[in-house]
């Protein structure tokens, strides 16, 4: 468990990276590092775990070689599960332990909330984890789970931009928006669309 290879993820804005130590077949275990750290946190901890497992500490984004968000956009602790749940995902993980030192416990006691079916163990270094108060539970797990579904499927299906006439996408817009008039909706679109060669 001293060798380690590094490991990178693509985001929107750029990349996640990771280190990973032990058999990728192991059991998988994701690190996650504390606030103003990195991936290198873990460094003297792993080797002195059992081996078999297949560890992966990531750098948050904006955090190690991981890439920052674009200037002017903040860094929330949702923001970092939406980034485990892509790290996840990038690996194909089902199930897998989750270890957070600090700041890196309360969004894995976060994401065990929010995905409790992805998770076999969690250990918090340093950390209570994730609490809230019991009235507000339901309504934020449901709000949540389905923002950061949603987003995650609408990254996966990211295309090139569609070209249309002015006049289809005067229509598409309609259809998007019933409540719109044909003349409200082209005033939006005068700043709302770009005119290109190809529509």
């Amino acid at each position: 468990l001293d060798m380690f290879s590094e490991l990178k993820f693509p985001v929107p804005w750029g990349h996640v990276a990771a280190k990973a130590w032990g058999p990728s077949e192991g059991h998988p275990v994701l690190c996650l590092h504390g606030w103003l750290d990195n991936a290198n946190t873990f460094d003297k901890l792993i080797p002195l775990l059992p081996k078999g497992y297949y560890y992966v500490a990531m750098d948050f984004s904006g955090h190690g070689l991981s890439s920052h968000r674009p200037a002017g956009a903040p860094y929330h602790f949702l923001d970092y599960v939406i980034d485990v749940r892509r790290v996840a995902a990038a690996l194909q993980w089902r199930r897998f332990t989750l270890m957070g030192h600090s700041m890196g416990g309360s969004v894995a006691g976060m994401f065990c909330f929010l995905y409790p079916e992805m998770v076999d163990k969690l250990v918090l270094l340093e950390n209570l984890g994730f609490l809230l108060a019991p009235e507000d539970t339901e309504a934020w797990l449901e709000s949540k789970r389905v923002v950061i579904d949603r987003l995650l499927s609408l990254e996966a299906k990211q295309q090139t931009p569609k070209a249309r006439s002015p006049e289809a996408a005067l229509k598409r817009l309609l259809e998007a928006n019933r409540h719109l008039t044909a003349e409200g909706g082209a005033v939006l679109l005068q700043r709302g669309a770009t005119e290109t060669p190809a529509g």
